[in-house]
This record gives structure tokens, sequence and C-alpha cells, in this order.
């Protein structure tokens, strides 16, 4: 039996409809207190997709919220982030006692505006792969304050300047997440090395095995797609760990396995550079140059 699909929520007055909500003031941005609900529908719908942007801080929340394939324990205060046409879905252990907040917006008022383009630059968006933001009680404040900016906003009487000033307040809310997250990244270090560790792992895994010839070099997609985690969040994390990105980690390890090629074997560069996946050895030898400053041939001289 098929399952049923995601119960979609169109607009944010939908939203407000289907958590028994009064009327949003305003049809494209709303803010709503998560004290103000306290149960899901006797018909909760097993998942959940909208069409507009959601940033949430819950607190007290017992349960798991599953966003995509990741599931959430919501333990502690987490700030997510779910963007339009992402699925999710709410399995509350308890009743619902928690507190915070959701904060909505509607594409359609990002119109116009730099914001309209530059939201997709923000990796926390990122399906299914990103982790909760944990916050700290300062960072929590000034995100709170935001918020309230944005509600003080849009309650009062709309003018030409409302729109500017809230697209602001958002612009500064997912500068603050993005940088609390890149905190978050160095001050979580024990997990965050754990995927460095698998990172490597799979890498000389994969450079050990018949993949490299029968496959090429593994993509980013393939690496972020094995450690289960978007392409954007593991090449976030490995920049704040290392100062290099996915890809570079890639070319990293390429080029130490060239290099043991090219000083202990009598292979000829082109026979290394099919070894290592490349269908053109001028690519291989280009590459090589770029990261060493050496040609193939330059640096095995170097042995001799």
């Amino acid at each position: 039996m098929k399952n049923k699909e995601p119960h979609q929520l169109k607009t944010i007055s939908d939203y407000h409809q289907f958590r028994n909500l009064p009327k949003p003031e305003h049809p494209l941005v709303s803010v709503v207190n998560l004290e103000s609900v306290r149960q899901l529908r006797d018909n909760e719908p097993k998942a959940l997709t909208q069409n507009f942007y959601s940033i949430a801080l819950k607190k007290n929340f017992h349960g798991k919220l599953k966003y995509g394939q990741q599931e959430y324990d919501f333990d502690e205060g987490v700030m997510f982030f779910i963007a339009p046409g992402q699925v999710y879905s709410i399995e509350p252990d308890r009743a619902l006692e928690h507190s915070g907040w959701l904060l909505f917006f509607h594409p359609d008022f990002l119109w116009n505006t730099p914001l309209a383009k530059t939201i997709k630059q923000y990796e926390f968006f990122s399906y299914a792969a990103n982790e909760a933001l944990h916050l700290s009680e300062k960072e929590e404040t000034i995100v709170t304050g935001i918020i309230q900016q944005i509600e003080r906003e849009y309650h009062s009487n709309i003018d030409k300047f409302s729109q500017p000033v809230i697209i602001a307040q958002l612009e500064l809310l997912l500068t603050y997440a993005e940088r609390f997250y890149h905190r978050q990244f160095i001050t979580r270090k024990i997990s965050n090395h754990k995927i460095l560790t698998r990172l490597e792992t799979l890498l000389n895994a994969y450079f050990n095995s018949d993949d490299l010839i029968k496959k090429g070099l593994p993509t980013v997609q393939y690496i972020a797609s094995e450690l289960n985690v978007s392409p954007n969040y593991l090449s976030s994390l490995l920049k704040v760990l290392t100062g290099q990105n996915t890809q570079q980690h890639i070319h990293t390890k390429l080029i130490e396995i060239a290099k043991e090629k090219l000083s202990t074997t009598a292979l000829s560069v082109s026979e290394i550079a099919y070894e290592l996946g490349f269908e053109h050895p001028q690519s291989f030898s280009k590459l090589f140059k770029t990261k060493t400053n050496l040609s193939p041939l330059a640096f095995r001289q170097t042995f001799n």
C-alpha cells in the first residue's frame, strides 16, 4: 500500500487554521507563540509540507521531529529551519508542554529583495542533513529579541517601510544563526571529529578499491550521501575543522596517493592517472601541478 501524501499547507493562513489559531495579522509573515499550540489534531497527518519558510525555537518539547530522513531529539531547546516544500512530522511522546516560538515567512514576502536570492546560501535550510542548532541563553535572548521586533513591526500600521524593516530583521536573524552554527561546529568537537574520521575511512576505502577506475573520482554528493549529511553541511563543517571543503579533501587524498605512486613505483604518469580515475592524463597533470607547483614528472625527479 502506498504511503499517504504529506498534508500540504499552502499559506500561513492555512497553518493558523490547521492549528486552530486566530487568523494571521499579516498574510506573508507570522510569529506564533508555541504556548498557544497545546495539542495536535486527533487526525494529525503522518507528514506535513508547507509552501513557506519556518524558523522555530522549541523548548521543553518531549518527542521527535522527523525532518526529511533525519530525526531530531528535543531534550534541550533547539532552533531549526524548514524551507518550502520540505517534509516533516511531529511525534510527541506526551502532552505538549513546550514553549518558544515559530516564525513563518512566505517566499512572496521576499520578492524583489536581495534576500530572495541570498536565502539559498544559508545551509541550515538544507534538507534532512543539518543538525538542529542548540542555543546558549545569551544566544536565545538575541534571536528572541529579533523575533519580537519582527512581530512588533507587522503589528504596527503597515506602510512602505514595513517590508524593508522586516527583511532587515530577517537578514540579521539568519546572520546570527550562521554565526551560532559556526560556533556549534567548533564546540562540538567530538561528534564533528567522528564525521572527519568517517570521511577519512570512506576515502581510504574508495581509493584502495576498484571504484576509482570504474567510477572515477568520488563526487561531493556521493561522499555526503555516504556520511548521511548534506553536501553543504559537510563542506561547512570541514571548512571550520580543517580549512578545506569536501572537494579539496578529495583532491588532497588524491595527491597523497599520486605522490606515493610517483615516488615508489615505475608506473608512467598516464598509468597513474588512469589508476586514479582520470580519463585524460592531462587533467591529472594539471591538478597535480595546481596542488604542488610541480608537474608529476618534476616531482618524480626530486627522488632521483
